[in-house]
C-alpha cells in the first residue's frame, strides 16, 4: 500500500529551458585620444587646428595591431581600457548567460522544462512511476507518464531527467504536478507528490476598429507589445470568415525600399513592437466573396474572422496566438439591388436621354412582376430631373440570383450639377416597395 508519512529518498528539481541572453558589461573605456585633449579643445582655434595632425599620430601608433602586439606583450594591462574598436561601447561581450530565474511567462509561448528526480538517500530507489501534469482552473493534461514501462531503478546519489513540453494556451495559475511512486530500501512502497507553480501573463492586447464604406469593410487591428522585451512580428494575418475576402494595406514605399524588397523577396523582414507599451497598427479592407451561384449576403450575419498572430523574442523564442471572432455591424442582405450600368457623360439641357440600370434579384425565389417610377417627394422647384413619357415602367418577373437590364426615358430641366433621386421599385406580387437606393449625380449642358 503506498504511504505518505515519513521522509522522502526521492526529490524533484524544474528548471525552465529557454534560449539565453546577451551578457552586457557597462563598458568604462576611452579612447586614447581624450587622455590628451578635453571636449573644450575646439574653443581654441589654434588648438583645434593642430588637432587632425595629433590624430593622425595617435592613429599610426595605436593601429589595431600595434594595441593587440602592445597588450600581448604588456603584462601590467597598461591598455585594457583603451577602446580598440567603436563597437566595444556597446559593452556585448559575446558572452551568452543562461537564464539564472524562472521568468515570466506568456500566453502562446511554448513552455520547456528539465525535470530532474534525485535520490539523496544511501539506498536504490526501485520501480520509479513518474508523472507530470500540467494543471489550470479549466483541464488537467498529462505530460509524462511511466506506468507502462518505469523506471527500473534510480542508485543512490543518482538521478532520472527528462523534459516536458506544454503549449501554454490559458492565462492565469499553472500548476506543474511532478509525482513519483516508488520503493525504497525497506521495500516499502512511496508516493511522493511535488508542485510548482507559476502565473501566465498575457504579452500583447489586441485592440480593433470596424469601418464599413460602402460595399467594403475595414479593419484597423492595434497592437500593444506588454513584455519587457522587444517583439518581432513575424505574421499578423486576418482569416477571414468562409464569406470574406482579406487583404492587407500598407502604406507606400519609397522608390528605394522598392528596388529593395525585390531583391530580398525571399527574406520577410518582420515588425519591431518595442517592449513597455509599443504599439503596431495594422489594416486590413474586408469584401464579400460571391461562390458561383450562391448568395453570400446571409441576415444577421456579423462574424468577419480571426487574427492570427506569431512573434519571436529573445533570440529567436517564438510564440503564437490566435484572437477571438471579430464582430462587425449586423449585415442584413437585400432581395434587390438596383445598380446604374451606364450614365451619358453630358446630359443636354431639356433633350430626353437614357439611364442603362440593372435590377438583380438576390434571394432564393422568383419575385415580380415590378414598377419603377421616380417619387414627387421633392418639391418642383428643387426637382430638376424628371421621367419623359410614361411615368411608371413595367418590367417582368426576375429568376432567383438573376438579373434585368432596363433603360429609363428622363429628362433634365436645369443646367449644372444635378441629381437623379427618388428611383422606387414596387414588386407587384408582394405589394413592397423599394426606395433606399443611392442618388446619382449627372452634368446637365446647355447645348
Amino acid at each position: 500500500m503506498a504511504s505518505t508519512q515519513g521522509p522522502h529518498s526521492l526529490a524533484f528539481r524544474v528548471m525552465r529551458l529557454c534560449r539565453p541572453s546577451f551578457q552586457v558589461d557597462n563598458p568604462l573605456l576611452l579612447d586614447p585620444a581624450d587622455l590628451l585633449v578635453g571636449e573644450d579643445i575646439f574653443d581654441d582655434p589654434t588648438a583645434a587646428s593642430h588637432l587632425p595632425q595629433l590624430f593622425q599620430s595617435l592613429t599610426a601608433t595605436s593601429s589595431p595591431t600595434a594595441v593587440k602586439l602592445a597588450s600581448d606583450s604588456d603584462l601590467s594591462f597598461r591598455s585594457r581600457f583603451l577602446l580598440h574598436d567603436p563597437s566595444d561601447a556597446l559593452g556585448v561581450s559575446g558572452l551568452l548567460v543562461l537564464p539564472q530565474s524562472f521568468g515570466a511567462i506568456y500566453l502562446g509561448e511554448t513552455f520547456c522544462s528539465y525535470i530532474s528526480i534525485n535520490n539523496s538517500s544511501k539506498f536504490e530507489a526501485r520501480d520509479v512511476v513518474i508523472k507530470a501534469e500540467m494543471r489550470t482552473d479549466k483541464q488537467r493534461i498529462l505530460l509524462l507518464d511511466t506506468t507502462k514501462s518505469p523506471v527500473e531503478s534510480i542508485r543512490a546519489g543518482g538521478r532520472y531527467d527528462f523534459i516536458v513540453e506544454h503549449d501554454v494556451k490559458e492565462l492565469g495559475e499553472h500548476q506543474l504536478v511532478c509525482s513519483a511512486l516508488y520503493s525504497d530500501g525497506d521495500g516499502e512502497r512511496k508516493f511522493l507528490p511535488q508542485f510548482f507553480k507559476f502565473v501566465v501573463a498575457n504579452p500583447l492586447s489586441v485592440r480593433t476598429k470596424v469601418r464599413h464604406v460602402k460595399e467594403t469593410t475595414f479593419l484597423e487591428a492595434c497592437i500593444e507589445n506588454h513584455t519587457k522585451s522587444n517583439l518581432y512580428m513575424d505574421q499578423v494575418e486576418f482569416e477571414p470568415a468562409p464569406n470574406w475576402s482579406a487583404t492587407m494595406l500598407k502604406a507606400d514605399e519609397h522608390p528605394s525600399e522598392k528596388n529593395a524588397s525585390k531583391k530580398c523577396h525571399i527574406f520577410k523582414s518582420p515588425t519591431l513592437i518595442r517592449s513597455g507599451g509599443g504599439i503596431h497598427n495594422f489594416l486590413y479592407q474586408l469584401k464579400l466573396v460571391s461562390h458561383g451561384s450562391s448568395p453570400t449576403k446571409v441576415d444577421g450575419s456579423n462574424i468577419l474572422g480571426k487574427l492570427q498572430i506569431t512573434w519571436r523574442t529573445n533570440l529567436g523564442e517564438p510564440g503564437r496566438l490566435q484572437t477571438q471572432n471579430i464582430l462587425g455591424s449586423p449585415f442584413l442582405s437585400k432581395e434587390i439591388e438596383l445598380q446604374f450600368v451606364k450614365i451619358p457623360s453630358i446630359v443636354v439641357l431639356e433633350i430626353p436621354f437614357l439611364l442603362h440600370l440593372k435590377l438583380s434579384n438576390q434571394t432564393d425565389r422568383l419575385i415580380g412582376p415590378f414598377e419603377v417610377w421616380l417619387s414627387n417627394n421633392d418639391s418642383p422647384e428643387e426637382k430638376a430631373v424628371f421621367v419623359n413619357g410614361l411615368q411608371k415602367m413595367a418590367l417582368p418577373e426576375v429568376k432567383a440570383f438573376s438579373s434585368i437590364d432596363f433603360n429609363l426615358n428622363l429628362i433634365a430641366t436645369k443646367l449644372g450639377v444635378q441629381k437623379i433621386t427618388g428611383i422606387s421599385v414596387f414588386d407587384c406580387s408582394q405589394k413592397k416597395t423599394y426606395s433606399s437606393f443611392p442618388d446619382q449625380e449627372i452634368f446637365v449642358d446647355s447645348d
